[in-house]
């Protein structure tokens, strides 16, 4: 049995993307290794094989000492495949390819764009950082066996900079992990939000367009930064939120099927626009609507599936009236979330993603 090895430094151990989809995926061919750096020892599960090489104090620490461990490790696994899953390891994968390794760089966001939006980046700086990452990110991926994409976006970029192989690996969920509730004398009069709670995430228009619909916001996640928790519970409307914190699968599960509609009311910055967020195609699998940002890969999912609204995410009287619509007319509620079930089964699955991937390993090992 081929051994493989991701890498990953940034990510948790349990990452969605990396460990439930990918790392399992393959584990039912290959020998799984997964090289982690959280402090919380080495271990099996499901098939996969996991090395800690600890925990390190602050950003600084684990992109230069950490990533030499990381190297150090993979090495020691003598894998066939070592697969990397954060840009600040793009040295450490042209140092494997350097030695003939095959490689693949996993790249999960628009890295340029993304850095636009940094908070610890000062804002004057971030356009030149942003030109340089980019300069650099390019150079490294041309050094690449294969780079596997999250979005088609990412996909295109990569393909203008290298001839190497560019596959596009959608975050789609784990169908089986969602069960959809089409009960919907069930469901409560709320909307729901699951995921990282930014401003730039639409928070305040969320918690806006509750109050003006007269309905109820169940939202569940982590703020960032923490402070932004007390910023926002000062806001008009707040007794209308439901907040359940950071929860697990079981329980997100248990609030999706109480919630009439999912919401998504990102801001329209780089990073965003041509993203396809994980909790979009989570709602739709739940089988529930989706009141979602305007831009125009979403509108072509959303409208296309005919599963949802999609509004100006700044426009709090439009999300309100989008919400009062699913709210009052429960049958057309029901028809978008049938909707949306269908083609998170027929399009919008991880089954499909994984099959794409494996494929790519089997072009890799037999090339």
């Amino acid at each position: 049995m081929k051994r493989i090895c991701h890498i990953t430094t940034v990510h948790p151990r349990y990452d969605v993307r990396i460990f439930h989809k990918e790392c399992r995926s393959l584990a039912a061919a290959y020998e799984v290794h997964l090289i982690v750096a959280d402090g919380r020892g080495d271990e099996t599960v499901e098939g996969v094989h996991i090395h800690d090489i600890g925990k390190p104090a602050g950003r600084r620490e684990r992109m230069f000492r950490f990533a030499k461990r990381a190297y150090r490790t993979a090495i020691e696994t003598d894998a066939t495949i070592y697969h990397f899953h954060d840009s600040e390891l793009l040295p450490t994968g042209k140092k494997l390819a350097r030695k003939g390794h095959i490689v693949i760089y996993d790249s999960h966001e628009d890295l340029p764009r993304q850095i636009l939006t940094k908070p610890w980046i000062p804002k004057a700086l971030r356009k030149i950082v942003s030109a340089l990452a980019e300069q650099i990110e390019n150079h490294h991926v041309k050094k690449m066996t294969a780079v596997v994409a999250a979005t088609p976006h990412i996909q295109s970029r990569f393909q203008k900079v290298t001839s190497k192989t560019v596959a596009c690996v959608c975050n789609y969920p784990i169908l089986d992990e969602i069960t959809a509730n089409g009960d919907w004398n069930s469901k409560t009069d709320a909307v729901c939000y699951v995921g990282g709670i930014f401003k730039e995430r639409g928070i305040r228009e969320m918690i806006q367009a509750v109050d003006l619909s007269g309905t109820t916001l169940k939202l569940a996640g982590k703020f960032s930064p923490d402070s932004l928790q007390a910023e926002i519970q000062k806001e008009k409307g707040w007794e209308r939120v439901d907040y359940r914190g950071f929860i697990g699968r079981k329980e997100i599960n248990q609030l999706l099927a109480e919630s009439m509609a999912g919401l998504l009311l990102l801001h329209p910055l780089p990073s965003y626009v041509d993203s396809l967020p994980i909790k979009l195609f989570e709602y739709m699998a739940a089988g529930i609507p989706v009141i979602c940002s305007d831009f125009p890969l979403w509108r072509d999912i959303v409208e296309g599936a005919h599963c949802g609204i999609c509004v100006n995410p700044f426009d709090t009287d439009a999300t309100a009236r989008a919400i009062r619509q699913i709210a009052d007319q429960p049958s057309l509620a029901a028809e978008m979330g049938a909707n949306g079930r269908k083609a998170a089964v027929e399009k919008y699955s991880w089954d499909s993603q994984a099959e794409i991937l494996i494929h790519l390993y089997q072009i890799l090992l037999n090339h």
